[in-house]
C-alpha cells in the first residue's frame, strides 16, 4: 500500500505488534474517511483479528469551536466523550490502544455497515433501525442527567454564540463563497433571522447531545439477539437543545423520509423519554425550529468542505439540505421574521443551484 508521509506508520505498527504477540501486522488497509481530516487504517493481525486505527492529525490543533478545551487531564475529547457514553451504557467501539503523542487510537472493528449503507441492502429493517436509534437517544439523554460529577460533556454548550455561529456558516459559505452578493434587504432578513434563531434555541432546557447522530455515524452490528446500534464520531459531544440530535437523525441530509415516518419516531421519542402525548406540539415546534438552523448549517457546511478541505463529495446535497430547512419554515409560517426567511431561501436556493452547475462545468 502507499504510505503517506504524514500518516505515523511506524506507531501503528508498534501498537499492533503488542496487540498481537509482538507480530508485525499482516496488512494494514486503508480506509475511507468522511467529512473530518481524520484518516482511517484496517489493522489485520495473524491471530486473524482486525482493529481499526483512527489518526488525527489536528488533534494539537482543534477545529471546531467546540473542540476549544482539547485535553482534561491529558486525554482526548473522544476518549473523554467515551467514558461518558460506557458508563451512560450506550455501545462504543472498545479502545484498544492509545497513542495520543501521534494523534492515534486504535479501536474495535466493526465493520463497513453504517446505518446508511445497512439499508441501502436491508430496506425493509428501516423502521426497526430508526426505532433502536430513537430508543438509545432517549436513554443516552436519561441516564446521561444522573450522571454524578462533571465532565467534559456539561463543559461545552450549545450556547446563542455556538447555534448562531452554525446558521452563520450558511452565509459564509452556500451564499458568499458561492459567489453570490445579497441586497441590503436580504442580509437584514438574513442577520435578523440567524439571532433570532438562535436566541430561541439557546433559551430551551439543555441535555446530552451527540452533535452528528445521523446514519453515516451508527454503526449496524448483528447478534443473536438482533441487531444494536455503535456510536462513532462523539467527540464533540455537548450540551443543547434535546431536538438537536433528533433533527440530525430524522433529517438527516444523506436520508429521505416521510412526515408520517417522521410523526411516528417523533411519538416513539416521547414514550422512551417518559413524557405525555400531549408534549408533542411543543416537541415539534422545536424540532421544525433546530432543523432550520441545523439545515442551514449543512448546507454551508458541505461547500465549505468543498472549498477548504478539497472534497467535492457533499455538494449534491445542497440544494436537498436547503429544501429540509424551507420545508420546516413552512410549519413555523407564523413566525414572521421565518416567513421573511422563508422567502429569501426560495431566491437562494435557484441562485446556490445555478452557482454549484456553474463550478462543476
Amino acid at each position: 500500500m502507499h504510505r503517506t508521509s504524514e500518516f505515523p506508520w511506524e506507531q501503528l505498527e508498534a501498537c499492533a505488534r503488542r496487540l498481537d504477540d509482538a507480530k508485525s501486522p499482516r496488512k494494514l488497509q486503508p480506509m475511507p474517511g468522511g467529512a473530518s481530516t481524520r484518516q482511517f487504517v484496517r489493522v489485520h493481525f495473524h491471530s486473524g483479528k482486525s482493529a481499526v486505527a483512527m489518526y488525527f492529525p489536528d488533534a494539537t490543533q482543534p477545529e471546531e469551536v467546540t473542540q476549544a478545551a482539547a485535553s482534561v487531564a491529558g486525554r482526548w475529547p473522544f476518549l473523554q466523550v467515551h467514558d461518558v457514553l460506557s458508563e451512560c451504557k450506550v455501545n462504543v467501539p472498545r479502545i484498544l490502544a492509545e497513542e495520543c503523542d501521534h494523534g492515534l487510537i486504535l479501536v474495535e472493528d466493526l465493520g463497513d455497515d453504517t446505518l446508511a449503507s445497512f439499508l441501502l441492502r436491508e430496506p425493509a429493517l428501516r423502521d426497526e433501525m430508526y426505532r433502536l436509534a430513537i430508543r438509545d437517544l432517549a436513554a443516552a439523554q436519561a441516564r446521561f442527567r444522573n450522571l454524578a460529577g462533571a465532565t467534559i460533556v456539561q463543559e461545552r454548550t450549545f450556547d446563542f454564540e455556538l447555534l448562531h455561529w452554525e446558521v452563520e456558516h450558511f452565509r459564509e459559505w452556500a451564499l458568499e463563497a458561492l459567489g453570490i452578493q445579497l441586497t441590503a434587504g436580504e442580509l437584514e432578513v438574513f442577520n435578523r433571522a440567524a439571532v433570532h434563531i438562535a436566541r430561541e434555541a439557546q433559551s430551551w432546557p439543555r441535555v446530552f447531545v451527540h452533535r452528528d447522530y445521523q446514519s453515516r455515524n451508527l454503526m449496524v452490528q448483528r447478534s443473536e439477539a438482533g441487531h444494536r446500534l455503535v456510536w462513532i464520531d462523539f467527540q464533540d459531544a455537548l450540551m443543547g437543545p434535546r431536538v438537536y440530535d433528533l433533527v440530525a437523525l430524522l433529517n438527516d441530509s444523506y436520508q429521505s423520509f416521510t412526515a408520517s415516518f417522521i410523526s411516528e419516531r417523533l411519538s416513539e421519542y416521547l414514550v422512551h423519554a417518559g413524557l405525555p402525548p400531549s408534549g408533542m406540539p411543543q416537541l415539534r415546534h422545536e424540532f421544525d425550529w433546530i432543523t432550520v438552523q441545523r439545515k442551514l448549517k449543512d448546507a454551508g457546511r458541505f461547500v465549505y468542505i468543498d472549498r477548504v478541505k478539497g472534497n467535492s463529495s457533499f455538494l449534491r446535497f445542497v440544494i436537498p439540505t436547503i429544501a429540509k430547512a424551507r420545508l420546516a419554515i413552512g410549519s413555523l409560517s407564523d413566525d414572521a421574521i421565518m416567513a421573511d426567511l422563508a422567502t429569501c431561501l426560495d431566491s437562494w436556493s435557484v441562485r446556490i443551484e445555478a452557482a454549484l452547475d456553474r463550478a462543476s462545468e
